[in-house]
């Protein structure tokens, strides 16, 4: 197939085509007349990239599933250096969620001041000669 009908199968672009051939990632054969040339283990490749893209690989990360199907394996995923790439990422993975967890509890320890405070003054207002309750856009309660 040629690389328009390729693009659109992938359903991408033929200028990601050319960016993915032209990294290495995707082959570059030429058919008798010079225009390229591609077959279903390139539309195989590109749904590797795809998926992998989707996860959150980066491009260069998808290299080693791509040169795992390019060597006639079943799967992307089944070479070692592959496996490899999938360790990398869940060790960055894991590292993300605990500074995402690390920065929840900091949001969760504001809420929890900033609603003991609202509380606090909010139980002040009940009291005789406290101070006026206040909006949240600064006035004045009417």
């Amino acid at each position: 197939m040629r690389i328009g009908e390729l693009a659109a199968r992938a359903r991408t672009t033929t200028r990601t085509l050319r960016y993915y051939e032209a990294r290495g990632l995707l082959p570059a054969r030429r058919d008798g007349n010079g225009h390229r040339a591609y077959d279903e283990r390139d539309l195989e490749l590109l749904a590797q990239i795809r998926t992998l893209q989707d996860f959150g690989f980066e491009l260069e990360e998808t290299r080693p599933f791509v040169e795992c199907l390019r060597a006639g394996h079943p799967e992307g995923d089944s070479c070692p250096a592959s496996l490899a790439v999938y360790r990398r990422k869940l060790d960055e993975l894991d590292a993300l969620i605990g500074e995402l967890r690390a920065v929840r509890e900091k949001v969760a320890g504001q809420l929890r001041r900033a609603e003991s405070a609202r509380d606090e003054l909010a139980a002040e207002a009940l009291v005789p000669g406290g101070p006026e309750p206040v909006c949240e856009l600064g006035g004045q309660a009417g």
